[in-house]
């Protein structure tokens, strides 16, 4: 039943692409590297605009944390308004809210122009309180999200029982401007659109060396060279070799259950409004319904690690806790992603040379801020304007200790999970 890799996501996709290996050299005005988000949504923008554009992934496209995703289609980071300009300071962070504010209608905007097949509802999101703790939290993120202009709304524990079909929440932050989509067929329709308009795509096709010469960037492939005047890299927490480029960020496991499709008479009790949802704990759940009416409940947690079992167990004592109707559902399929966390959790854009930019940590929120950085990169590239970038370009990112950040919350999910189920 577990499966790394997420068979679900990759069975019901409706959206195909053809991504050969590369087997010839080529010379193009943008190569992007990593077939996710960022990177699809980059080689589509760049194509649009008239320039050549190779893509090149190491796998498969949509193979790495974009194809394992949730599948909110969030507005926003994880931060709120407030705490995101204490980062990045009041222009800067003004500026990122607004762009990511808008991520929401970006992808939902490419969903209709290229008819892609992802299962788009764009009913909203719901974040739930978990406890009365955490409806504090709402209330302070609902305050600032309105000062921002943002349409949210506070709701009720009755108003939250009535949305969600739960009784386990205190409240939650609604949110219209969101939605839910399938994660692996919104990157894969990407890559079938920028394909469409001209990109080249390649799979199977891992770079294995980057070197500047003579102005412009050779990155070389076990089937071919391609030589490109400017370089974005996608590859945010599934970086495959080149270390010297590697991004710098605090790998953090996030794992899902599905249950089989759910029938009429249980799904018209739960999420009537069909809005995507996760919680306000420390060690996040979330809870969707897919277009079949398969239930999928997930939470931090590597199940590729001794935790697994931990986590087993959890989720089917989650489950029975947000909808006890649901206690006997059979899971059809668990799998588990990787995210690049950063931490002030801010995405980062750094230089990695001339005409040449990376990004990475969207500690989990890839899709819309993934598909508005992607585009922005390419735009900005194209026309030789920093000023274009969602956020400024900073010559490096580090991160300390991330060994031991990451073993502190698997370790955390771990022990959360176990004491959990256990009572």
């Amino acid at each position: 039943m577990n499966d790394p890799e997420n068979a679900l996501w990759r069975s019901t996709c409706a959206e195909t692409v053809s991504a050969p290996r590369l087997t010839a050299d080529t010379s193009v005005d943008l190569a992007v590297i990593g077939g996710g988000y960022t990177g699809c949504s980059a080689a589509l923008e760049a194509a649009q605009a008239g320039a050549s554009v190779c893509l090149l992934e190491a796998q498969e496209i949509g193979f790495g944390g974009s194809g394992r995703n949730v599948g909110l289609a969030n507005a926003g980071l994880w931060l709120p308004p407030d705490e995101i300009r204490a980062h990045i300071g009041q222009v800067a962070g003004d500026r990122l809210i607004d762009l990511l504010a808008r991520a929401p209608s970006d992808v939902f905007a490419l969903i209709e122009k290229h008819s892609i097949a992802c299962e788009p509802v764009r009913n909203g999101t719901l974040h739930c309180a978990h406890s009365a703790a955490g409806l504090k939290n709402l209330q302070t993120r609902h305050a600032q999200l309105s000062a921002a202009g943002a349409p949210v709304e506070l709701l009720s524990m009755d108003q939250a029982r009535e949305r969600t079909g739960s009784d386990a929440f205190h409240g939650a932050l609604f949110d219209p401007r969101a939605g839910t989509i399938q994660p692996m067929a919104y990157v894969v329709g990407l890559a079938r659109a920028a394909a469409q308009t001209g990109a080249q795509i390649h799979g199977q096709s891992p770079v294995q060396t980057m070197r500047h010469e003579n102005g412009q960037w050779v990155l070389t492939t076990p089937g071919g060279v391609v030589r490109a005047k400017s370089v974005i890299q996608a590859t945010n927490a599934y970086h495959l070799g080149l270390p010297v480029t590697a991004p710098a960020y605090v790998p953090v496991y996030y794992f899902q259950y599905a249950t089989a499709p759910l029938s009429h008479n249980l799904r018209a009790s739960i999420l009537p409004q069909e809005e995507g949802c996760w919680d306000t704990g420390l060690i996040m759940t979330s809870f969707r319904l897919d277009q079949a009416g398969r239930m999928i409940i997930g939470g931090m947690g590597d199940l590729g690690n001794a935790g697994q079992s931990a986590h087993t167990a959890w989720v089917r004592r989650k489950l029975a806790e947000l909808y006890p109707q649901l206690a006997d559902q059979p899971f059809e399929q668990g799998w588990h992603g990787r995210i690049a966390m950063t931490s002030d959790h801010i995405p980062k854009i750094t230089q990695i040379g001339p005409n040449a930019l990376a990004a990475h940590g969207y500690s989990g929120r890839g899709i819309g801020p993934g598909t508005v950085f992607g585009r922005m990169m390419a735009e900005s590239l194209l026309a030789e304007d920093p000023s274009r970038l969602p956020v400024p370009a900073v010559p490096e990112h580090r991160e300390s200790w991330t060994r031991v950040r990451r073993a502190f919350f698997e370790s955390g999910a771990a022990l959360t999970h176990l004491i959990k189920a256990r009572f």
